[in-house]
């Protein structure tokens, strides 16, 4: 069953001397209950804007979001409220996503006051069963988040996430400010909860290497839009994309000469000014004529199973 639903979904913002920023344009995608769909590109593809634009922390300025088959785009900060018990993130840096004057106690049980769960009593339970998910002691609760490593933050900011059981959870990076030894840890806790609770999740990383682990799609953004998206083993194994396979390539390998790696030449274009046609067509080895004047839409193309944004396939 489709949980949530995005249509050219857009998010905007003022520029300097007049210009209009567009972080995300045009973003349509679906997110079945209990799937998860990673999105991934380089730093400033907008990837992060898509996700706050869908929980509605950043208000989009076009397009639709769709969440249980019901338009969420303007609802009310009354509906929105209701509506965060079942939509939650994870932020990417666990130092500054928990309140250093709180204990962690306060901090799990916190959406249970905000949206009036239970008694006193219930929260405390919640609260152990909540460290206990996330593979923390109950004593946890006492501490102060400053009395905790960087992983363990960030299990304490799963568990606040997970406090009032959702079903769609987007996590903004979630790993990207640990050690790699830490990494691996939370993404195998994500994978756990995820199979465990069964929750929708919308995964967002520049790591390709991370996204292949725990997603079962896999969408690529590049300024602000989907060029390629579809099942996690076809673009991992046929990337359609030139840019997907830049991507792909970058990621290390043992055995396979660092030669046949593709470099990308130039800077990402100015999402203040993009470029006509295809965004990408500047940084392209592949690019034709039309690349420069046409955008090429997403779509399927010789049965291949994922949909691709490219001039290079009927």
């Amino acid at each position: 069953m489709t949980l949530l639903e995005t249509r050219a979904l857009s998010k905007t913002y003022p520029g300097a001397h007049g210009a209009t920023v567009q972080a995300v344009s045009e973003v349509s995608l679906t997110l079945d209950a209990g799937e998860v769909l990673g999105i991934v590109g380089e730093s400033g593809c907008g990837k992060s804007t898509l996700g706050r634009s869908i929980l509605r922390l950043a208000e989009p300025t076009g397009g639709q979001i769709l969440f249980r088959g019901k338009d969420i785009t303007r609802a009310t900060k009354n509906e929105m409220k209701a509506l965060r018990r079942d939509m939650q993130i994870i932020f990417q840096d666990p130092f500054g996503a928990l309140n250093p004057r709180h204990k962690v106690g306060h901090i799990l049980a916190e959406p249970l006051i905000v949206q009036r769960v239970g008694d006193s009593a219930s929260r405390s339970a919640r609260v152990a069963e909540l460290l206990d998910l996330v593979g923390l002691p109950p004593d946890a609760a006492a501490l102060y988040p400053h009395e905790f490593s960087g992983g363990q933050r960030q299990r304490i900011a799963i568990a606040r996430a997970l406090s009032l059981d959702p079903a769609l959870i987007v996590a903004d990076e979630a790993v990207s400010a640990l050690d790699v030894s830490i990494q691996s840890q939370i993404i195998n806790l994500i994978a756990s909860l995820r199979r465990r609770l069964g929750l929708a999740i919308l995964f967002i990383s520049h790591d390709l290497s991370v996204i292949r682990h725990v997603s079962d799609r896999i969408a690529v953004m590049y300024l602000g839009r989907i060029v390629e998206m579809g099942p996690t083993e076809a673009i991992m194994s046929a990337p359609q994309h030139p840019y997907t396979k830049a991507l792909l390539s970058s990621i290390p390998k043992l055995g396979v000469d660092h030669h046949s790696r593709i470099v990308l030449q130039g800077e990402v274009p100015d999402p203040a000014h993009p470029p006509a046609g295809c965004a990408f067509h500047s940084r392209c080895t592949q690019a034709m004529d039309i690349c420069k004047q046409a955008r090429p839409p997403l779509v399927h193309h010789d049965g291949a199973p994922q949909e691709v944004a490219c001039h290079l396939y009927p």
